[in-house]
């Protein structure tokens, strides 16, 4: 008799996979991009734009100086209500950047006049 081998969902395949590589962490934290708008409020993500996420670093384009250091002040609660509810992946630092939100580039970008 030979020994028939389990079968494993894809998903389960792919969360033990992300799991043993240390790649889960890095997928929890790369969500918060998406969520961004929700999590700030409209009134923010207007004049925001997440660029990236690494290590508990989240970069974020802003429109202008003054909302560049109108955020950075604001930087705690907007990390609280970024990890509210979030086990894994947290955010511990932002780090603001003057770009345009619509494009995404900043001053010394394609784009810098």
């Amino acid at each position: 008799m030979t020994e028939r081998k389990r079968l494993t969902s894809v998903a389960d395949a792919l969360a033990a996979y992300l799991a043993s590589s240390g790649l889960g962490e890095r997928v929890e934290e790369a969500a918060i991009v998406p969520e961004w708008a929700d999590r700030v409020g409209p009134a923010i993500a207007a004049v925001t734009l997440p660029l990236s996420v690494s290590h508990g670093t989240l970069m974020v384009g802003v429109r202008s100086s003054a909302w560049l250091m109108e955020l950075h002040l604001m930087e705690r609660e907007i990390v609280r209500r970024l990890n509210a509810g979030r086990p894994r992946g947290q955010v511990r630092r932002i780090r603001f950047v003057q770009a345009d939100p619509g494009t995404g580039r900043g001053p010394h970008g394609p784009g810098a006049r």
